[in-house]
């Protein structure tokens, strides 16, 4: 075998020019392979990161390279990843900014005061120092000028209402701002910030200003406590003075008043007797024309049987006898046997 392979003649073909040297890539196909594989991955990526879940109490603003294209309803909604966003807006949601004072873990993060101590104190109209804290509660209404009408709509509603409040209290005296002028002074904080609200469209609309617990400065607490004490005292003297007012005046008013009819009832009585005698009277006179004698005697009568029962003592004088005895003592006997009933028997001797 070995014989027979030194034996045999080998041949070299020469290469044919058609025929390929190694593997040869289309540059034209190879570019239309890479832009389609590009445009896969990024169409996988816009479809997994392009997807933004709205809350219920919020509404979407989406931006299409920085600018307002259109506002979305609360749900799944899409955006062109690095050409589109979606700025999620709380409408729903009561929001507030606090003033002389922060609340830790707030989830508002403009809430809280970073200078408490600065904001709460106040100038009072007649010069005097107060420390004023508030609230003041908003809701966002429009989005878009939220967002676009100014750069930081917090800081300028903080500003505004900062300013607003410190003008209503330079309006005031320290007694109306420590005692009796709170409402006043909340409704007139209020109706200013709607005001500015309308006129700087920042997209904020102010629900409320409340304030907290308005003291005077440390060093004159202890004085102030006295004068609240003696004002205290002198509205329970007044409540008890219209205590005692509520419950005389109506009673007296009350006997007045039945005084008022107790009167008229005896005017209306003495009126009919009145009517009733001149009745009684008519009637006699007619019955006294008839028999003037009889009438006469039975009004005579009638006359002595109303008037001998209320007489103590009764003397009767019997004008037809002459002698001394002339009277008959009717009161007097029965009075002396009573007497001599009553008294004890003398014994003989």
């Amino acid at each position: 075998m070995t014989g027979e392979l030194r034996g045999t003649h080998m041949e070299i073909i020469p290469r044919s020019p058609n025929m390929p040297s190694g593997v040869h890539i289309n540059p034209f196909r190879f570019g239309l392979g890479l832009i389609a594989l590009l445009g896969i991955v990024v169409t996988l990526f816009a479809l997994l990161f392009g997807f933004t879940s709205i809350p219920t109490n919020s509404i979407g603003v989406k931006t299409r390279f920085g600018a307002f294209a259109s506002t979305v309803e609360p749900g799944l909604a899409y955006a062109i990843p690095y050409v589109e966003e979606i700025v999620i807006v709380p409408t729903q949601r009561l929001q507030k900014l606090e003033f002389g004072f922060a609340t830790r873990n707030a989830s508002n993060e403009f809430q809280g005061d970073r200078d408490p101590d600065d904001t709460e104190t106040m100038i009072t109209g007649d010069l005097n120092t107060a420390l004023v804290p508030w609230v003041v509660q908003y809701r966002i209404t429009d989005p878009r000028a939220y967002l676009f009408g100014a750069r930081e709509p917090e800081k300028t509603l903080r500003d505004l209402s900062e300013s607003v409040m410190r003008e209503v209290i330079g309006d005031r005296t320290v007694d109306e701002v420590l005692t009796i002028g709170r409402h006043d002074i909340e409704s007139s904080t209020l109706n200013r910030l709607i005001e500015l609200m309308a006129d700087y469209g920042l997209g904020l609309q102010i629900q409320q200003v409340q304030l907290a617990t308005v003291r005077p400065p440390q060093v004159v607490q202890a004085a102030f406590n006295e004068v609240n004490q003696a004002q205290q005292e002198k509205q329970t003297s007044i409540n008890q003075a219209w205590a005692v007012y509520n419950d005389a005046v109506p009673n007296a008013r009350g006997q007045a008043k039945g005084r008022e009819k107790q009167a008229e009832g005896y005017a209306f009585g003495r009126i009919n007797q009145a009517k009733g005698d001149a009745d009684k009277f008519g009637l006699l006179l007619a019955e006294y024309s008839k028999a003037p004698e009889v009438t006469r005697r039975r009004l005579y009568l009638e006359a002595m049987e109303a008037i001998l029962p209320g007489l103590e003592k009764k003397v009767i004088v019997d004008e037809s006898v002459n002698g001394i005895l002339q009277t008959l003592p009717l009161d007097d006997r029965p009075a002396a046997a009573a007497a001599a009933a009553a008294s004890p028997k003398q014994p003989a001797r």
